[in-house]
């Protein structure tokens, strides 16, 4: 999707960066196209940052409901195991 710098979906800001940073940026891009460089940037950040979060929220939700799962694999153990075997003999009795 080409952006144009007239658009009136765009703002103009005034930021302050280490000049170490803008060494790095302009090693990487001009300066015509820096705020397009700072765009995806930002948007792979924060990309990054959600699927971080999400992990985390995973991670979290999977340890909190470790103990209740743990006890349903427990009590239907036997009718897995059951089903397996019946399916393992039907298999073997086709042969």
């Amino acid at each position: 999707m080409a952006r144009t710098a007239t658009s009136s979906a765009y703002e103009r800001l005034n930021i302050t960066l280490p000049r170490e940073t803008v060494g790095l940026l302009d090693r990487l891009t001009t300066k015509g196209n820096r705020s397009r460089f700072i765009d995806e940037a930002i948007r792979e950040r924060i990309a990054s940052v959600g699927r971080t979060r999400l992990r985390k929220q995973l991670q979290q939700g999977y340890a909190a409901r470790a103990a209740r799962d743990l006890r349903m694999v427990e009590e239907w153990f036997a009718v897995d195991e059951e089903a397996w075997e019946h399916a393992a003999q039907r298999r073997h009795a086709r042969k």
